[in-house]
């Protein structure tokens, strides 16, 4: 058996408040790993955590995410998978991210997700709607409602958690490299 990692994130900010309230847990934000230090991390989000205008498929880095989000906390944890899966699962996100400019944040669908209606436009998503598709098309996951309907707090209320961390992102940056003073370079002249 091989893994993925889910890892839910709770950050602070107005937008983050609201979707929040809406779906009632802290953890507002998901992304899927591909390895346990979120070196190779994917969601539909910021495209620069420092900017919440723009939106689209990209590759996290929590190092980035921890200077602009000092607070933020973290949930990951792990899910099971065959060694075809995750390959597949891992060729598509690189594919994605290759053509990220191609996706987009679904605003739209975020409505539609309060009225409980599902909603489809092609290469827009929420960061759940894309991996709930992702992980249904790869049969690693399913859900009891259409793609476009799922939050992050269906990953959070997902069966059979192998949480292997949980706590403030500060943490976690720590664990992946324990001498901060050189975290790995950050584009765009921060830090």
């Amino acid at each position: 058996m091989q893994k993925l990692y889910i890892a839910l994130v709770d950050t602070p900010g107005l937008f983050a408040w609201m979707i929040r309230r809406v779906i009632k847990i802290n953890y507002i934000h998901v992304a899927l790993s591909l390895d346990e230090e979120l070196r190779e991390s994917y969601s539909v989000g910021r495209r620069n955590p420092f900017l919440p205008f723009f939106a689209g498929f990209e590759k996290e880095n929590i190092y980035r995410i921890h200077q602009a989000f000092p607070t933020a906390r973290y949930k990951v944890y792990a899910i099971d998978c065959t060694e075809q899966q995750k390959e597949d699962i891992a060729f598509q996100l690189r594919e994605c991210y290759r053509h990220r400019y191609q996706y987009h944040y679904c605003i739209i669908g975020l409505f539609y997700l309060l009225a409980g209606k599902p909603f489809y436009q092609k290469n827009h998503y929420t960061c759940s709607s894309f991996l709930a598709r992702l992980l249904e098309e790869n049969h690693v996951l399913t859900f009891p409602k259409h793609f476009s309907l799922v939050t992050p707090k269906d990953f959070y209320e997902l069966e059979k958690q192998e949480v292997i961390f949980k706590g403030p992102l500060r943490e976690l940056c720590l664990r992946a490299n324990p001498c901060p003073s050189v975290y790995p370079y950050l584009p765009f002249g921060i830090g």
